[in-house]
């Protein structure tokens, strides 16, 4: 006779499973009860123990006491110029009726997302209150910014936006991660549905002190002839995790999807990606690029499905990955799966230093060493942020990369 071993609780588990039963979630904190926060073991989080990294989690937070105050004082951490923005603060959808014409926002009861077995999910599901409603109803050339922040004392906060994009409209939505300087657990949950034949660029920056754990999902269904352009950027956070779930449901239908991970002495940052393609003649292209210098470590994870009736597919998914230091860790781990017989698709990674020949052209110019490795660094990463066509996004985005290459990041 078999027996099963019962799993050892840690504190942050014994908090979530109070939480979780507190707000009438009581199958999700069996769950927990049962099987614990994902370890090793588990093949998505690998790389990312989170029952050994996430050793405490603070208490709910109160969504009417903050909100208030943050709406008064008007204050965010990333400003675009000329954006409109949306704010989220303690898990508490801000009103907006000063929308530009064409975008309808509301709050509705719940969360975003699909059903699916990730820790993280079933905890936004169970308790995030609210989710913002966003609807794109035609082309809109001014950013959209949703600032989601963590406000006052330590908090657990759980918030979720799910937005439309109607067929024929194009939109750029930015989405902003940060928090009051104290050791915060977010949990943020969007789920984008990208309309017949749209153009949609959608960027999630974390932007939260080193205090802060961040944990985000995004989760995109892609219809025909759509294009989707998606830019995940870490800059901050002692831990993090963002996890991206996308699914081609449309012939036709293109994306991009890139990121960068830039992490330093002490920070855990993890992007994790899952791309289905679900129909014939979809295309896709993944590039992700890390960054790591002192004792830190970036962790990629990626994984392309092409399904039965996916012929045609053509999906390319690359890692770079950059080392400054000798005590960073770049961790990788790209998959194909694939059940086409008609398809183009391939994967790589690749991990080093800086070129030392280019190192040397630099300075026997005249160049210091630091400027000389701050410009190669930047030419490593431009692939990713050139795209961005808006003029004052790009160069905010730039201006977070030279921020965090000065050390002035989180």
């Amino acid at each position: 006779m078999a027996f099963s071993v019962p799993v050892r609780l840690g504190a942050a588990e014994n908090t979530l499973i109070e939480q979780l039963n507190s707000a009438g979630a009581a199958a999700t904190a069996e769950r927990i009860s049962v099987a614990g926060l994902p370890t090793r073991r588990v093949e998505s989080y690998h790389y990312t123990d989170l029952k050994t990294l996430l050793r405490s989690v603070p208490p709910l937070a109160d969504q009417n006491d903050t909100l208030d105050a943050f709406l008064k004082s008007g204050a965010t951490p990333f400003h675009v110029e000329g954006a409109h923005q949306i704010t989220i603060a303690n898990g508490a959808v801000a009103y907006d009726d000063n929308a530009p014409a064409g975008v309808i926002v509301g709050k509705a009861e719940g969360n975003a997302l699909s059903t699916r077995d990730d820790v993280l999910v079933h905890l936004n599901t169970a308790l995030a209150k609210e989710s913002l409603t966003l609807t794109i109803e035609n082309t809109i050339e001014q950013v959209i910014q949703i600032d989601r922040r963590i406000e006052g004392e330590a908090a657990h906060v759980l918030d979720s936006a799910k937005i439309f994009v109607a067929d024929n409209a194009s939109v750029t939505i930015l989405e902003t991660l940060s928090s009051s300087d104290a050791a915060h657990v977010g949990n943020h949950a969007t789920y984008l549905a990208v309309g017949r034949n749209t153009v949609v660029t959608h960027i999630v920056i974390d932007l939260s002190p080193r205090a802060a754990t961040q944990f985000s999902t995004s989760e995109y269904t892609i219809a025909d002839g759509a294009k989707l352009r998606t830019v995940t950027i870490h800059a901050g956070a002692a831990l993090s995790r963002s996890q991206i779930f996308a699914r081609f449901t449309g012939e036709g239908a293109h994306g991009d999807f890139t990121g960068l991970n830039l992490v330093e002495d002490g920070q855990h940052n993890d992007i994790t990606i899952d791309i289905r393609h679900g129909v014939a003649n979809t295309t896709s292209q993944e590039l992700y690029k890390q960054i790591a210098r002192g004792r830190s470590k970036a962790v990629f994870q990626g994984k392309i499905v092409v399904e039965r009736d996916a012929q045609k597919t053509d999906a390319k998914m690359m890692m770079q990955g950059l080392m400054l230091s000798n005590e960073a860790e770049i961790l990788s781990k790209p998959e194909l799966e694939i059940y086409a017989d008609d398809v183009v698709c391939g994967h790589g990674s690749t991990c080093g230093e800086l070129d030392e020949d280019s190192m040397f052209y630099l300075m026997s110019r005249g160049i210091p060493k630091a400027e000389a490795e701050t410009m190669l660094v930047r030419g490593f990463i431009e692939e990713v942020l050139d795209p961005v066509e808006n003029e004052a996004l790009a160069e905010a985005l730039h201006g977070v990369v030279d921020r965090w290459l000065l050390g002035k990041a989180g």
